[in-house]
Parts: C-alpha cells; sequence; structure tokens
C-alpha cells in the first residue's frame, strides 16, 4: 500500500469520524451508528484472475454490531476524479464481502448448518472533486455503457453506487457533522464555492490525521510539511485549521524570504554583469571601434556584442549607460 493510501484511510477509520459520516450521509444526521458499536472489519479480499490471485483492498470497512449480532458492513471509498468503472469496483468489493458470509459446517446428522449469520453491505463512494461533478457511471448499466445490449439489458442486473459528493453538500448536512470530517468537508465546500478556503477556529480532535487526508486528496503538500522536523508545529499545539494555516503562511513566507534573499543575490550578480559589460560596449563605440574588434578586444560572443551594439547605435554619439541600458533590457531579456 503507498503511503499516499495509508493517509488517506487514517481518518475515517477512527470509530468517532467513521460514524460521523455514516450517521449524517446514510442517516440524515439521526445518531443510528453509535462508535462503540464499530468494530473493524478486514479490507482485503482475493479473487482469481485470469493468470494469478489477485487482491482486493477497501479503503476503510467497519461492521456495525448490536448484542454481538452484526447488523451490517459498512465501507468508504475516497475518490478525487469520478471513475466510470466505480461501480464495477463496488461490485467485487461488496461480492467479496457477500461471499465471506456462506459458510457452513456439517452437524453430527450430515446436515449442513450455516456459520455466519447474514447481514447486509453498505458502500459509500465519498468524492472530494470540486471543479466537477461526478458525472460518470453510477450504475452497472451505466458503466458497461454500449457494450450492454438492449435485448440483454432486462436480464443483467443493475447495480447502483451511492456516491456522495462532499463538495456539494448542503449547509445543513455540514452542520450535521460533528467529528472532525465537518473541517475536510468545510474546505472542498469552501472550495468549490469561492476557491479560497478560510480556516476555522474550532479545536480538532484529530489534527495530524485531518492535515494528512488533505494534503493526500489535494496533492498540497504544505499541510504535512509543518509536521516535519524544524518547524513550530506540536502535537497539542495546533489545535484549529486556522492555526494550521496560520503556521503554513508564516512557513510560506520565512522559505519565500529565504528564496528572495538567495534568488535577488543571483540576480544582482548577473545585473551587475551584465550593466559592466554593457558600459565597457558603450566606451569603446564611443572611441569608434567596430564590432569584430570589440568582440576579440573583450573575448565575448560576436552575437551578444552586435545585438548589443544594434540598439547601442540609436544613442550614438554619447552612448548614455543609463539609456543604453534601459533599451538592452527591454529589448534583450536574456541580458
Amino acid at each position: 500500500m503507498g503511503q499516499k493510501d495509508i493517509l488517506e484511510k487514517k481518518l475515517c477509520a477512527f470509530n468517532d469520524v467513521f460514524s460521523d459520516i455514516v450517521n449524517n450521509l446514510l442517516f440524515g444526521g439521526r445518531d443510528r451508528v453509535m462508535e462503540d458499536a464499530l468494530d473493524n472489519a478486514d479490507v482485503h479480499s482475493v479473487y482469481a484472475g485470469e493468470s494469478a490471485f489477485r487482491e482486493l483492498e477497501r479503503d476503510v470497512a467497519k461492521c456495525w454490531k448490536h448484542n454481538d449480532l452484526r447488523l451490517a458492513l459498512l465501507g468508504t471509498e475516497n475518490e478525487t476524479q469520478p471513475e466510470r468503472d466505480m461501480p464495477i469496483r463496488v461490485i467485487g468489493y461488496d461480492g467479496a464481502s457477500y461471499r465471506d458470509q456462506i459458510r457452513y459446517e456439517t452437524d453430527e446428522t450430515g446436515h449442513r448448518i450455516k456459520t455466519v449469520d447474514r447481514y447486509p453491505v453498505v458502500t459509500m463512494v465519498l468524492y472530494f472533486g470540486y471543479k466537477q461533478h461526478w458525472d460518470t457511471a453510477r450504475t452497472l448499466h451505466e458503466a458497461l455503457g454500449d457494450t450492454l445490449r438492449e435485448d440483454l439489458k432486462p436480464f443483467v442486473s443493475d447495480y447502483r453506487i451511492n456516491v456522495f459528493e462532499i463538495a456539494w453538500l448542503t449547509d445543513e448536512q455540514l452542520k450535521g457533522f460533528k467529528s472532525d470530517f465537518k473541517y475536510v468537508a468545510d474546505y472542498f465546500i469552501q472550495m468549490r464555492r469561492t476557491g479560497e478556503y478560510h480556516g476555522s477556529k474550532e479545536k480538532m480532535k484529530h489534527v495530524r490525521e485531518v492535515l494528512q487526508l488533505l494534503a493526500s486528496l489535494t496533492g498540497d503538500n504544505r499541510f504535512t510539511a509543518i509536521m516535519e522536523e524544524g518547524t513550530e508545529y506540536k502535537e497539542g499545539g495546533v489545535e484549529s485549521m486556522s492555526e494550521a494555516l496560520d503556521l503554513i503562511e508564516n512557513r510560506g513566507i520565512e522559505k519565500g524570504i529565504e528564496l528572495g534573499i538567495e534568488q535577488g543575490i543571483e540576480q544582482g550578480i548577473e545585473q551587475g554583469e551584465d550593466r559592466h559589460l554593457i558600459d565597457l560596449i558603450c566606451r569603446k563605440l564611443r572611441k569608434g571601434k567596430d564590432v569584430e574588434r570589440i568582440a576579440d578586444e573583450l573575448e565575448e560572443d560576436i552575437v551578444l556584442v552586435q545585438r548589443i551594439v544594434n540598439v547601442a547605435e540609436e544613442f550614438a554619439p554619447d552612448y548614455d549607460l543609463e539609456t543604453v541600458l534601459e533599451a538592452v533590457k527591454a529589448e534583450l531579456p536574456m541580458v
């Protein structure tokens, strides 16, 4: 599993966050699933491919239990881009979970008895894209597209997936979140609406995991860079998105100053050398020397010297350095 995949799963793996997502998106904000009623479920399943066994891996999966009775298996998948094959992928996850329920033992009379009670499987696709809607397949029929013949369609079971477009949640739905997931949802909602993000001052519980998830979903490593050694970030020190953004901004300013100083020194050296070269060329032009002789005496490329002379000759016979320098910069920005 890649580092990016691991970071995407850590926040939603907390029971308080997982139950909050389920309660708000599946049950309209009603507290149906308590966090202490959730157990981690196996996210791996194996199937036989054309030439070898292959593995399926969910992002997060939890067993919802009550009095030791398994009520359902609930899973989430994080997506940042619309994916047409998602219905087929979800069928694979859900099918493997249902197949795992088909287990039997033989009793003393030789009859088969089931060893696992049946329970439903629900997969939630959390879509974090904010520049476009999930505009691709939500059902198996849509994923198959034109390859599904009309005369076969009545006999091909359709399969609908549950896609939740986080950036398009309503204000009421956003307020329904009680866990740190609301700060993640708030980020994508603000970015869709205004293209800017202003962090909340509310205290977070899982600060590191929120920042890691945002970094993974957005590709903006500044969210995790502030946790690197040598920054002011400390566990318990940054408690809100507002504080995290302040630290990101301050770190960016410091980096910008360092980079600006370094670039300024380099540019200063380059500009100083350019000024000196043009000054020497102007001096030799005042003495009536031609391009070939100037290039030879200065040991400079004749093409470069010719280009500077072409500009400078407009200001003959004085060849005022400041005037020539400005004209050269305007005509030859590489100088």
